[in-house]
């Protein structure tokens, strides 16, 4: 056993099973091994005589006597540092026994100090409920009163019949057991419960934050589709009557006072809040996603825009089930998803729909389903038994696992009642019932000093509970508690203020019962986070099986090509800058001047209209002008009518039919393009070539103005110039005859030939006084006129055209043809302006459109991008379809790396 236990002394206290086996098989090797050398000795001895078997004892046992000798001085000598040893350890020994007796001695005290306090406390709730239940049984009689008149009037011992009553004797006996108590507690409290309404949240730091983590999964399936009743994670539902504090519960877990409020329903829509918890972050913001406003600080606009989209709801409509997405976020708020309903009513008001109450009923049934959590609000001065929102959690969850009961106003009934409300077996939640006070009393918000039930009738300081903070509390010195800076509401601040000195003086009453704003949010968490947990494997699979749908269906319609709102929008700009190219190239010098050559041609068979081919003189052309007075009046003619050309404005007009055209043939590049469909890219692209053109408007404008100046003075004509536009005029006369003759035959077809003469005829002997004699109608005396009109000017145009055919041959012949005259002066303008239009307009045109275009697109953000893309039904398919598959796929990832986790940490646990 030696080896053996040398072998348990090195390896410690508690050797294990495969120490202890080595060391035995060791053991009985050696054991063995001895045997066997023994037996091997005794085999090969000789047989000794008598005379040499005692001569070989004598010399056997002097050797063992000197061995004897020898080994007892070794021992004694080793003996001595073991002792030394122990002597200097016995001091050692000695102070580790007084300090267990000691910490033996300090457990026992505490055990008793405990045992006593205890029995303290049941005897004070026992000489509480005596004093209630005498002052139940004698309505008329304070006990509290009563005792302090004894005790002042006959020294606290007797009454004047000389009796002592037994709830004066209970309260006798705990006096002093109230005073240590009450100064116990009140030293705790000053320790333990500072104010944390300024502290940062630190609860999301547990489990390294899978509540934020799963709230981020939730935001992601409600994205997918936020109407599927399976496709999210739980979130808590808030229900409550419209008195029940339900805003007010909301708002201190936030800190904020936010939530709209009136008399005429004012919440008509779910309002789905998602607080995040931003550490390091000294502001609170709110976001309203679904109308991208983002960062907004001032609570009050929060508050206006809850009202806006709230009263956005028709009357006659009352409710609606589309929700308002809200997500506030700081450092003070916990990670938590609340949704806050409309609060039930019992009857519609004059002006509400008869189906107003069943419809609230059919919203909140279905945000109750499974396996949301239901935070059921219920006022502390109603029964219970009345509450709308326990009687909807008991439809939705009769089993009451799901439901947490959450108790308002407890400082409306006395602390007894209240404890009883939330300890109450009539209605039994898994959860339980958790007391807050949401709103400090008005005097307390004054400033002054606070007496709970103080009325008319009992306004002493012995009352029930009578000032439960025995010395005055201001608003200056709540403030001065707090930093000046709070992001905190000063409602929330005394709310707060008010609910920690309620629930610090009535703390022996509330000690089995949970109460607080704070305790509040603490439970929230846990339970979101518990049920979130539970949720995530059950909705891992029906992920996976949508994403399977999805990806069928984007591999059958799409065959897995990827696109996105910015590549579609750049592949149609791409698109459009090659058709614009293309439009460069057919946009030459020379189209640009048949356009502006076409435009003036009109100008040129206006001016002959007006000044020549309406002069009754006309036919004096066609002879030799011979008279020096008819030779000044042609020649004045011709100059007002080339005076009239060249003063119309010939830059103004060239660049605006430039621009004009350009902007037209662009639209006809868009209309040809997958751009047809989206008038948000088209506006940009007109605005945009708009203000390039503009650029370069009024420069070019000028430019081409100041060229041709010169011709407003004098035209030099070269006998190629005029041939051009002799030719130019015979084909002009020809069109215009022929429309001409065209439009007259249209008439005459429509009127008829028989009855256009009749009229013709009548209208040219100026027939009027036999107008309704004939039996003509308005119309067609109007018609009339103008086969009238046609028919002189057609006989115009043909002498004109006979004349120009004949004759005209040189340009000293320009008063007798004043339209080849004006057509050479029309080529000499067409021709100048072109020139400058193409280099300062043109040129300038197509070189910058392309990159203030790319400029414009560079300003537009991801949800215009997405807006663009999404007006073609098919592309938003696209994209539609696209995005959920990669929604899917994320949360999907998100949650196999929470489940990962969650099973190293069992295992983890397990070991």
């Amino acid at each position: 056993m030696f080896p053996l236990q040398s072998t348990i002394g090195r390896l410690g206290a508690q050797p294990s099973r495969l120490a202890i086996r080595s060391v035995l098989l060791r053991s009985s090797t050696r054991t063995n091994l001895l045997v066997r050398n023994r037996l091997h000795y005794h085999s090969f001895i000789m047989p000794l005589l008598p005379s040499q078997f005692i001569q070989f004892i004598h010399l056997n046992s002097s050797r063992q006597l000197n061995k004897l000798t020898i080994l007892s001085s070794k021992r004694l000598i080793s003996m001595f540092p073991k002792m030394i040893g122990k002597i200097i350890k016995a001091p050692a020994y000695l102070g580790g026994a007084m300090a267990a007796t000691g910490s033996y001695i300090a457990y026992k005290v505490e055990q008793t100090t405990n045992y006593t306090m205890d029995k303290f406390g049941q005897l004070h709730d026992l000489s509480n409920s005596m004093k209630d239940k005498i002052n139940q049984w004698l309505p008329g009689v304070d006990v509290s009163q009563q005792q302090s008149n004894n005790s002042g009037n006959n020294g606290g011992n007797n009454n004047p019949d000389g009796s002592v009553p037994g709830a004066t004797i209970l309260g006798a006996l705990t006096d002093d057991e109230k005073r240590d108590s009450k100064r116990t507690a009140d030293d705790n409290d000053e320790d333990d419960d500072e104010d944390d309404m300024e502290k940062e949240d630190t609860t999301q730091d547990e489990m390294l934050n899978l509540t934020k983590q799963m709230i981020e999964i939730r935001s992601i399936l409600n994205k997918v589709d936020s109407s599927s009743a399976h496709l999210t994670l739980p979130s808590i539902v808030v229900i409550g009557s419209q008195s029940s504090g339900k805003s007010s519960v909301l708002e201190s877990i936030v800190g904020k006072e936010f939530l709209p409020k009136g008399s005429n329903m004012v919440t008509r829509r779910p309002i789905e809040l998602t607080l995040v918890n931003t550490p390091n972050s000294s502001e609170i913001t709110a976001d309203f996603p679904s109308q991208r406003l983002y960062n907004i600080k001032d609570f009050n606009d929060v508050k206006r825009l809850l009202m806006e989209l709230n009263m956005a709801v028709p009357s006659t409509e009352a409710v609606s089930e589309d929700p308002i997405q809200l997500t506030i976020k700081s450092s003070r708020v916990p990670d938590l998803s609340l949704v806050d309903l409309p609060g039930y009513i019992q009857i519609e008001a004059a002006d509400q729909p008869l189906e107003l109450k069943s419809k609230i009923q059919q919203l909140c049934e279905k945000y109750l389903k499974a396996p949301n959590i239901i935070l059921a609000i219920s006022a502390a001065d109603v029964d219970l038994a009345n509450s709308s929102a326990l009687r909807a959690a008991k439809a939705a969850d009769p089993a009451g696992l799901r439901t947490i009961g959450v108790i308002t106003k407890l400082d409306l009934v006395t602390p007894n009642v209240a404890s009883s409300l939330l300890n109450n077996k009539r209605y039994p939640l898994k959860m339980g019932y958790v007391g807050v006070i949401t709103k400090a009393p008005r005097k307390f918000n004054e400033g002054g000093s606070l007496n709970l039930f103080d009325d008319a009738n009992n306004r002493s300081s012995t009352s029930p509970l009578g000032n439960i903070f025995g010395k005055k509390h201001s608003i200056s010195d709540n403030e001065s508690q707090l930093d000046s800076n709070s992001p905190l509401g000063l409602q929330q601040i005394h709310s707060y203020q008010f609910e920690k000195h309620y629930f610090k003086e009535n703390k022996r009453i509330f000690s089995n019962c949970e109460v607080s704003t704070k305790k509040l949010r603490e439970k929230l968490i846990n339970i979101l986070e518990i049920s979130m947990s539970n949720a995530l494997e059950p909705t891992s699979t029906i992920i996976q099986q949508e994403l399977d749908d999805t990806s069928y269906l984007f591999k059958v319609e799409f065959n897995d090509r990827q696109l996105t709102p910015k590549s579609y929008l750049l592949n149609n700009i791409d698109v459009l800058k090659l058709s614009i190219k293309e439009f460069q190239e057919k946009f030459t010098r020379n189209e640009l001047k048949s356009i502006l050559k076409a435009d003036l041609d009109q100008k040129v068979l206006d001016i002959l209209a007006q000044r020549y081919w309406k002069d009754n003189n006309l036919p004096e052309l066609s002879t030799q002008l011979n008279n020096e007075t008819e030779m000044l009046y042609w020649h004045k003619k011709l100059e007002l009518a080339s005076s009239g050309l060249t003063k119309i404005g010939i830059g103004r007009l060239s660049t605006v039919l430039v621009t004009n055209s350009i902007l037209k043939e662009l639209q006809n590049i868009l209309d040809e393009t997958q751009l047809r469909n989206h008038d948000l890219i088209k506006d940009l692209v007109n605005n945009t070539a708009i203000n390039v053109l503009n650029t370069k408007y009024y420069s070019t404008a000028d430019q081409v103005e100041n060229c041709i100046k010169p011709f407003k003075y004098e035209i030099d004509l070269e006998d190629r110039d005029w041939s051009l536009a002799r030719t130019h005029s015979i084909k002009l006369i020809r069109e215009e005859l022929a429309q001409c003759e065209g439009q007259f035959n249209t008439i005459k077809n429509s009127v008829g030939s028989k009855k256009l003469n009749r009229v013709m005829t009548y209208l040219e002997n100026d027939g009027s006084s036999q107008k309704e004699t004939l039996g003509m109608s308005k119309i067609l005396l109007e018609r009339g006129g103008e086969a009238i009109f046609l028919k002189k000017r057609t006989q115009v145009l043909n002498f004109r055209l006979k004349m120009l055919k004949n004759k005209c041959y040189s340009s000293s012949e320009k008063d007798r043809c004043p339209e080849v005259f004006l057509n050479a002066v029309n080529e000499k303008l067409t021709s100048t302006a072109v020139l400058f239009l193409n280099v300062e307009l043109l040129s300038d045109f197509f070189y910058n459109f392309p990159i203030e275009l790319d400029k414009k697109l560079g300003t537009l953000n991801n949800e215009q991008i997405e807006m663009f893309a999404k007006e073609d039904p098919k592309v938003a398919r696209h994209i539609e379809l696209q995005k959920r598959k990669e929604l899917l796929e994320l949360a999907l990832q998100k949650i196999d790396s929470i489940l990962v986790f969650k099973r190293s940490y069992k295992n983890l646990g397990k070991r």
